[in-house]
């Protein structure tokens, strides 16, 4: 190293984790903006009459730009143009992202001419704030996305070699404490202010914050990579720019890559798409409680997890036992979707769902923050960025068309069902729905998930991946 660079800035503890609250709140931010409406659903069915099916496709929208190929982009991006740009885009996209989806379900855009010409033109079982809605979410979800993979490969680039495991738990935790703190302010905002679109608009102003926060850490990494370069540890013509397109190839064909990519699918998918309908499930389990009170028991879910991924960042730190913990992790998913399916029916306790809704948050905690730090091991440096992505691409598959077909299955499942319809022909606030057929459907990705969580332990075992080794050495 440089004489005249004896200590980087990512040595320098304050520093690292500074740069760390920067962008984790960015994702905090949009994390609350993701799940803003999800609390909603009943209120959203009576204020704007999105049924089910309707609710389920403004939810999968978030993905479907993602899925057609822009998160690919998003890598290549990533890797071309680095951190510091491509955080800017992302957030700057979820910020306006936001700000259409906020018109389209404002209650003045309800009265308006291009309203009813959405609502009547096309596609007409999808309402006009419907369409804008979905929207609005396309273009949050492609930012959202691309954050996520920037702040990932930002996170590998300044705690290399230092509590990489533990920074990845806590940005993952702060960001759950935005799904927590959403589904506790969403229905109190939207019930003070009379409309759902009251805590849509508050998220949009906090995702503007969020841009403001990733410039500010773009002023510190900038400075870290001449320090880098300086220190003769970076080029300044080659330090980002090595990437080329043909790389690609070693990504698809890495098998790690793939069995990595099949675990996050099938585990995200019984997680995410769950979130927009878990609220709904506990108020049917539960007899019919409020929004409010369901929202209030949904919302330890993601505090479980924000507790405890730091402490299992830094146990893999320092102990590993990565693909260990992702058995774990599957194993309490398909137990908490079985729990949800059966037993909370038949007893309709809270206390049940409390504690169901906590080991959830536990199996939560286990998967991403084994899952995240490993990819590392497993891939290049110089196309870490597009790996990140393409295992976020792979799971935005599952995570685009498994809320469409919760939603779709949601209500085949009660087509003939006497309270169901008794509360539609009444025109009741609340809908009794029996959640039993798409929470087994969550349960059967837990399984799937499992068995590949299982096989790559064997694979680890067989090929000395690393995912069982502490990070730091």
């Amino acid at each position: 190293m440089s004489e005249k660079v004896k200590k980087l800035m990512n040595d320098y503890p304050a520093a690292r984790w500074a740069a760390l609250i920067l962008i984790a709140l960015a994702m905090f931010f949009g994390y609350m903006f993701v799940d803003v409406m999800s609390p909603l659903q009943a209120l959203v069915e009576k204020q704007r009459g999105w049924t089910p099916g309707v609710f389920g496709t403004y939810a999968s929208a978030e993905y479907i730009l993602n899925v057609c190929g822009f998160l690919i982009l998003a890598g290549i991006i990533l890797d071309k143009m680095g951190v510091r740009f491509t955080g800017i885009l992302s957030t700057s996209l979820m910020f306006c992202g936001a700000a259409i989806k906020y018109i389209g379900v404002s209650d003045w855009f309800q009265t308006t001419a291009f309203c009813n010409w959405l609502g009547t033109s096309f596609w007409t079982v999808m309402p006009g704030s419907a369409k804008l809605a979905a929207l609005g979410f396309m273009i949050f979800g492609c930012g959202c996305e691309m954050a996520g993979t920037t702040v990932s490969k930002a996170i590998a680039k300044w705690f290399k070699g230092k509590e990489m495991a533990l920074a990845m738990g806590i940005e993952m935790a702060i960001a759950r404490v935005g799904v927590f703190a959403i589904f506790s302010i969403s229905p109190i905002i939207a019930t003070r202010m009379g409309s759902i679109a009251a805590p849509v608009g508050f998220c949009t102003v906090l995702l503007l914050i969020g841009v403001i926060n990733f410039i500010a850490f773009s002023v510190m990494d900038k400075k870290f990579d001449a320090q880098l370069v300086e220190a003769g540890l970076a080029s300044e013509d080659s330090s980002e720019d090595e990437f080329h397109v043909s790389d690609l190839g070693k990504i698809f064909s890495s098998l790690s890559f793939w069995v990595v990519a099949l675990l996050c699918v099938l585990y995200y998918s019984a997680i995410f798409p769950f979130q927009r309908y878990g609220a709904n499930m506990l108020q049917c389990n539960l007899n019919g409680i409020t929004p409010e009170a369901a929202a209030n028991i949904f919302r330890w879910f993601p505090i479980g997890a924000a507790v405890i991924t730091p402490l299992l960042g830094s146990y893999l730190d320092r102990k590993g036992k990565g693909a260990t913990m992702l058995i774990y992790g599957a194993f309490l998913l398909i137990v908490c979707h079985l729990v949800f399916a059966f037993v909370l029916p038949a007893t309709h306790s809270s206390l049940i769902a409390y504690a169901t809704i906590v080991i959830l948050g536990i199996s939560f905690a286990l998967v991403p923050a084994a899952l995240w730090p490993s990819v590392p091991k497993i891939i290049d440096e110089k196309i870490l960025g597009s790996a990140y992505c393409l295992i976020f691409w792979v799971q935005n598959i599952g995570l685009c068309f498994v809320p469409k077909l919760i939603g779709s299955v949601l209500e085949s499942s009660n087509a003939t069902n006497e309270a169901v319809l008794a509360a539609k022909a009444a025109g009741a606030e609340f809908i009794p729905y029996n959640y039993t057929v798409p929470l087994i459907i969550f349960a059967g990705f837990g399984v799937l998930a499992l068995l590949i969580a299982l096989y790559l332990k064997v694979l680890d075992g067989k090929r000395g991946l690393g995912l069982e080794e502490p990070n730091i050495k």
